[in-house]
């Protein structure tokens, strides 16, 4: 039975945020099993996790894998920002099916999509959410669905954070905006107004906090919300700063900063849906957003926290983005 009770269900294990719940549960002594689409075998043992083939967007799939987990971490989105309408709600509502038949707790990565003007600069859990955007009424309406699932049979836990980055960073405006994976750095694009400070989030440390609140799942309330502060660069330039930083110890040139070509995106968003989609994210680049993380702070006592250059330097090198080794007496710097 505790074996039952310490195996978890991750959705979107081959993406940024689930794929690291995943390995941080794995690595924390829990049995993970991880839905993916595609694949040649019903189920495989890989990186210590079973791979089961399926699709979160078919509810039998969904069921199945989830028989005798206790956690289900719903981690998965439609790729490039495309059918949101069409698909985001569809896979919460298996999800929320399969977490009722387990009677499990559902862990959700939840987005600042949710929040408009009236909830800045400062944005605490209780803040209102009217967003203005079809992403984020999309997202509003799923944190609803499981508000409603929360009382009945199942709990959740919507851990909010910033911008992703981080050593496997998956779909992300780090890994498609500011740099480019697999490529030495010689520009970093700064999608940002000047001057206006956003805020980022290192995903082991989005991870950690998730894993560290699951075990303490039965104390939190049916529906429990935290917000995490991240890394706030409060200029826009202090995560680039922090590129350079990292490029220049690695025997690198000073890369070149300049303005992510918006206007480029205007032109091509007719005809790239992608493109059109982030295109209407911009807001979110124009005003200064940042979460308040104190009950996160009550309950853990501490936020989980890389510092900013040891940060850097894992980021950099799992996207390949360093091609030399590092100094000897390199030494990471908040």
């Amino acid at each position: 039975m505790e074996m039952e009770r310490q195996t978890a269900l991750v959705l979107g294990a081959t993406g940024g945020i689930g794929g690291e719940v995943a390995r941080q549960l794995r690595d924390a002594g829990w049995q993970v099993r991880a839905l993916r689409r595609g694949g040649s075998l019903p189920m495989e043992r890989k990186d210590g996790m079973d791979w089961v083939r399926g699709d979160a967007m078919n509810r039998e799939d969904v069921l199945a894998a989830a028989r005798g987990c206790s956690v289900i971490v719903h981690a998965v989105n439609p790729p490039g920002y495309r059918r949101w309408a069409e698909l985001v709600l569809p896979m919460v509502d298996n999800t929320i099916a399969a977490a009722r038949a387990q009677r499990a707790t559902i862990v959700l990565p939840g987005t600042v999509y949710n929040y408009g003007p009236d909830a800045f600069p400062l944005v605490r859990e209780d803040a209102p959410q009217n967003p203005l955007t079809r992403k984020g009424m999309v997202r509003v309406e799923l944190e609803q669905r499981l508000r409603v699932a929360s009382g009945d049979g199942c709990r959740v836990i919507v851990v909010r954070a910033g911008d992703f980055w981080g050593p496997r960073p998956g779909n992300s405006w780090f890994s498609q905006g500011l740099v480019k994976p697999g490529q030495a750095v010689k520009v970093v694009n700064l999608p940002g107004s000047r001057g206006v400070g956003h805020l980022w989030s290192y995903l082991p440390d989005v991870a950690c906090t998730m894993v560290e609140l699951l075990q303490r799942r039965e104390s939190l309330e049916p529906f429990a919300v935290f917000h995490m502060a991240g890394h706030w660069d409060a200029d826009g330039t202090q995560l680039a700063q922090a590129i350079s930083r990292v490029v220049i110890r690695y025997g690198g040139a000073q890369p070149a900063l300049r303005a992510f070509p918006w206007w480029l995106t205007a032109l091509a968003a007719p005809f790239m849906v992608t493109l059109r989609e982030l295109r209407e994210m911009r807001y979110l680049w124009q005003v200064p957003l940042a979460m308040d993380n104190g009950k996160l702070l009550a309950v853990l006592g501490h936020e989980p926290h890389t510092p900013l250059d040891q940060a850097m330097t894992a980021t950099l090198e799992g996207m390949g983005c360093l091609s030399t080794a590092p100094p000897a007496l390199a030494s990471p710097a908040d």
